[in-house]
């Protein structure tokens, strides 16, 4: 008989895996947060995240640190009954996870017709301030930005200006920015300077990666299809920061990408209903 810890079908991606440390830990806690408290109001115990974190390879020693450090990031709010702790998540923890919902099961919607227009950035950031070229790399990256050549970002997508003037506001950067928003000129290719921005050859392999893990995937019984669900989910929340989203006509033919998003879609689909339903009995058994 399977427990809470102990998925009933070992998943592709926990064969491969070593013991997960506070970092996945905390980051599969994300996973399951978004996933399954967000859509509700209810307070969770503490016991039931660590026996749904236990089935998939976290150690209760991490789920709790994990859920300590989520805490004090100001995501989870608690409250205590007798020597029993229950778990919600605070405005701030509702509207990340929100936005990164959106982001996430909006990711693989096909792109409208492209207009053939750039935004490109300019920003002077000095070698020595790492940090802050560290997180505006880190923040237009994730917007979808690439970067050719130091000190230039560019999109095919200039619908992003908004967006990426919040960035740039941000981080104090507007004095040292300048944008431009364009055709591609008759000098050079736009392959070349996609080549030079983004390395696609890395996010095909990883959406090859996420395709063999996941399409032979059938879980056999309620916890399976919970277990599944939060791997699927976790495993393709990482794409919309590796993958900049380009237009078909600056892609690669046959492009994994299409293949991943269309997987993904069905497999969530077919999973959703069995897996809220478990993860509502287990809260249930649990009060």
């Amino acid at each position: 008989m399977s427990t809470a810890a102990e998925p009933a079908t070992v998943h592709p991606a926990l064969s491969r895996r070593r013991e997960l440390g506070a970092t996945s830990a905390r980051s599969l806690l994300l996973t399951v947060l978004g996933e399954f408290v967000l859509p509700r109001t209810d307070a969770v115990w503490t016991q039931v995240l660590i026996d749904v974190l236990g089935g998939l390879g976290v150690e209760s020693k991490s789920a709790r640190q994990a859920l300590a450090r989520t805490a004090a990031e100001g995501l989870l709010v608690s409250d205590r009954a007798g020597r029993r702790v229950r778990w919600a998540l605070s405005d701030q923890g509702r509207r990340l996870l929100s936005d990164g919902a959106a982001r996430i099961y909006g990711f693989g919607a096909e792109a409208g017709q492209w207009d053939g227009r750039w935004l490109v950035l300019l920003i002077s950031v000095p070698e020595a301030r790492r940090q802050l070229r560290h997180r505006l790399r880190t923040r237009l990256a994730w917007a979808g930005l690439g970067s050719p050549a130091p000190g230039v970002w560019l999109t095919p997508d200039p619908t992003k200006q908004d967006e990426v003037a919040d960035v740039v506001a941000d981080l104090e950067l507007t004095g040292v920015t300048s944008s431009f928003v364009g055709p591609f000129g008759v000098i050079g290719a736009e392959r070349q300077v996609v080549e030079q921005a983004w390395n696609l050859s890395e996010v095909e392999a990883a959406y090859e990666e996420f395709l063999d893990a996941f399409s032979c995937a059938e879980p056999s019984d309620p916890l399976d299809v919970l277990t599944h669900q939060i791997h699927l989910v976790h495993a393709w929340r990482r794409f919309p920061f590796l993958d900049p989203k380009l237009p078909g006509e600056l892609l690669p033919a046959g492009w994994a990408g299409a293949r991943a998003a269309e997987l993904f879609d069905t497999l969530h689909a077919r999973w959703d209903q069995g897996a809220q339903a478990h993860w509502l009995r287990l809260v249930a058994t649990a009060t």
